[in-house]
């Protein structure tokens, strides 16, 4: 297994990381047996955000209360968009976490640059929690390209985590390629693009070829734990095999796609628009009952209502005309429901 050094922050771990987000749903008990699993088996880096509920306390119960702190590194995120917000926020983390200071402090889901000087105070307020040792280093999350192109080339961020798979386009290597010549470790989230990915194997594989980009992995159960776990020392080797597969992944998935992200909630109508977007992907290629069950049909039906508002379009960090392709998988999820197409 590769290690990665993120950046100028100095970390150094494995390309194999934990992504906490997905623990939310699990119950207490379990959430620790999978955090305390995943450090036995050689994972130091854990991402949380204080937007994933419970998240925190798990991870501060899990590992910083069983006095592992000092081996472990924690990311963690917050949404303020004011310094008094951002420290309320930082007290609750550390306090959930059990910790006294955080490795990387990341401004999570950014719209913009944040800079010393430009009104908001928000760099500033970084800048003094770092200086009191509350947190190691200044990271940031984004999901627009231009966004996150300006982070990479700022000189003021440490960390960038952004959206990244074997589905990105040349612009989201570009920007992986941005990070690498100007010493910003590249956190990438999303790896398996938000379930359209299946093949773990195809996913890691294809992380290796990036000697700067550390994968963070979703997990909630043991079972996909354990499969990320068994990449520690049998890493798999992006090969023929797995540049052809993801070749013909690419060509399938090229053009406009609903990732799932959800940034495009709540919708005024109700609609479940980071599933009902993309009902026809899941259904070929993480086929289900559900998706088919009546409970979903009736899901799907809200799409009827849609208002065309554009709220989502205008949410929606990959600029995707969302009522149209709302109404696209209406219109061949009907299909399917009716033997017309076969799946």
């Amino acid at each position: 297994m590769n290690t990665v050094i993120l950046g100028s922050t100095g970390i150094k771990v494995r390309q194999n990381q934990f992504g906490a987000l997905p623990i939310q749903r699990d119950d207490m008990d379990t959430a620790v047996k999978i955090l305390q699993r995943a450090y036995e088996g050689g994972m130091t880096y854990f991402d949380t955000a204080r937007a994933y509920t419970d998240s925190e306390e798990k991870i501060g119960k899990a590992l910083c209360e069983a006095g592992l702190r000092d081996r472990i590194y924690i990311a963690t995120k917050t949404q303020a968009k004011t310094p008094d917000d951002l420290k309320r926020d930082l007290d609750t983390s550390l306090r959930f976490l059990k910790t006294d200071h955080i490795d990387i402090y990341q401004l999570h889901m950014a719209d913009r640059c944040y800079r010393e000087e430009d009104g908001t105070g928000m760099y500033e307020c970084l800048l003094d929690v770092k200086r009191q040792g509350m947190i190691k280093h200044i990271g940031i999350t984004a999901h627009k390209i231009n966004v996150a192109m300006e982070i990479a080339e700022s000189g003021i961020y440490e960390t960038l985590q952004f959206p990244f798979s074997y589905l990105s386009s040349d612009k989201e290597i570009g920007l992986v390629n941005k990070c690498r010549a100007n010493n910003v470790g590249f956190i990438a989230m999303k790896g398996l693009a938000g379930g359209l990915i299946t093949r773990a194997e195809a996913a890691m594989a294809f992380m290796t070829q990036y000697d700067n980009v550390l994968p963070i992995w979703g997990i909630q159960h043991m079972e996909e734990l354990e499969e990320w776990l068994s990449f520690m020392d049998d890493t798999p080797v992006f090969d023929g095999e797995l540049k052809d597969f993801i070749a013909k992944e690419r060509e399938e998935l090229s053009g406009e796609f609903c990732r799932g992200c959800g940034y495009c909630m709540p919708c005024p109508m109700g609609i479940k628009i980071n599933n009902c977007a993309r009902t026809s992907l899941m259904l070929r290629r993480a086929p289900s009952k559900y998706w088919l069950s009546e409970e979903w049909q009736a899901e799907m039906k809200k799409i009827e209502t849609c208002i065309g508002c554009n709220s989502c379009s205008a949410k929606c960090p990959y600029e995707l005309d969302t009522p149209e392709l709302l109404k696209k998988n209406l219109e061949d999820y009907r299909q399917i429901l009716e033997g017309k197409v076969k799946i």
